[in-house]
């Protein structure tokens, strides 16, 4: 009886494809180029990533890909763009290989406005585990009397905790550019009769 050899599965494949956009944009009518030119891009890598039942909503856009085929509007997408598809499972992620200037910096800025807020959340957690073994470490050696001064000074450090948080969401806040304010309608007078 022959030796079965397990087989391996390819858990990750990528590849870099040059697609071609100007024949399927230019079946459609001006004001719906760019929206073609996305799912062109789904029809191509549907059919090239080998997807099962060849479902589009397998494919996954990058951000700043499906900027780069609306930079110019929707009448006058790129007649080919270079992607690299990445298949994970059943899904395939999507992404631009050169990018522009303008989507560098972007896509940069981004990732720092990330990295900073995730160093944040970390100063945030060790902030508040300091001050638990803190108290904890007190409060086993304490009185009654000391209990009574420890509820004092907790309730100030409480207080100065939360200080420190509203200043910590106010600069980053500031950081990522605040809160933008809605937008309404002036209201109109109604008109005498």
């Amino acid at each position: 009886m022959p030796d079965k050899k397990p087989k391996t599965k390819i858990e990750k494949l990528e590849r870099e494809y040059i697609i071609p956009l100007r024949v399927q944009w230019q079946k459609v009518p001006r004001y719906k180029r760019a929206a073609k030119a996305i799912k062109a891009i789904k029809e191509f890598l549907v059919q090239h990533m080998k997807i099962y039942d060849r479902d589009l909503k397998k494919i996954k856009i990058d951000q700043y890909l499906n900027e780069q085929v609306w930079f110019r509007g929707i009448r006058s997408p790129p007649h080919k763009i270079k992607v690299k598809a990445i298949k994970e499972k059943d899904y395939v992620r999507v992404e631009l290989v050169d990018y522009p200037d303008k989507l560098k910096f972007k896509k940069l800025r981004a990732e720092k406005l990330e990295k900073t807020s995730k160093e944040a959340k970390e100063k945030k957690k060790t902030l508040k585990e300091k001050m638990q073994e803190s108290v904890q470490g007190k409060k086993e050696e304490k009185t009654d009397e000391d209990k009574n001064i420890e509820k004092e000074k907790s309730k100030s450090g409480e207080e100065e905790m939360k200080k420190l948080e509203k200043a910590q969401a106010k600069s980053m806040k500031t950081q990522a550019g605040g809160k933008m304010k809605k937008k309404t309608q002036p209201k109109r007078m109604a008109l005498a009769k």
